[in-house]
């Protein structure tokens, strides 16, 4: 559900509901692809994706001109983030 107040202009209305269609449509594919032998992922609701996923207790460091993602070992579902990072990423690039 999108909190927030309502405009009145239906332009700015149907951009909404057609970005939580757009966010509703990858959380879908992302559970699909990447996430579909994860017991406790594989069928979680949105709102279970955001606290274990989305929320990721981590720090994003540059180094070398390189970036890394630097995420803390003790967060129980760590390894189901690196599985489906490397599976999104392992995915070939549709020209």
């Amino acid at each position: 559900m999108v909190r927030g107040r309502r405009s009145k202009s239906w332009q700015v209305n149907a951009a909404w509901m057609l970005t939580c269609n757009l966010a509703a449509d990858l959380d879908a594919w992302l559970r699909l692809l990447a996430l579909h032998d994860q017991d406790d992922l594989a069928d979680a609701e949105p709102d279970t994706m955001r606290f274990r996923l989305y929320h990721l207790p981590a720090r994003l460091a540059k180094h070398a001109r390189r970036r890394r993602l630097r995420i803390e070992h003790s967060w129980p579902w760590a390894n189901a983030f690196v599985v489906a990072w490397q599976r999104l990423t392992s995915l070939p690039a549709i020209p």
